[in-house]
């Protein structure tokens, strides 16, 4: 005598991520770049915002080797980083 506790029977619809696959780098194409950016969260104990660069670079890789899809670095957060500008003001 079970009861299914079916309100609705809705069903979960699962849906393909917003930017499509994030293909693994089977090759190892951009392995340097994520062992620095690794290294440096290590060294910087995870504060991701101090290893903003190689974060950078290594978007940049995997967008150049066709791992994934090209955006604008402006749209994914790293528009300060652009032409050699850093996201860290100098103090008066």
């Amino acid at each position: 005598m079970s009861t299914a506790m079916n309100f609705g029977s809705k069903s979960f619809q699962p849906r393909p991520p917003d930017k499509g696959s994030f293909p693994l780098d089977h090759f190892g194409e951009c392995k340097s770049f994520k062992e620095r950016f690794m290294k440096c969260l290590r060294d910087n104990n995870f504060e991701n915002a101090l290893c903003r660069n190689e974060s950078k670079e290594y978007l940049e890789c995997r967008m150049e080797r066709q791992l994934m899809v090209p955006e604008p670095l402006e749209k994914l957060g790293f528009g300060d980083l652009i032409d050699g500008k850093s996201e860290t003001k100098s103090e008066p």
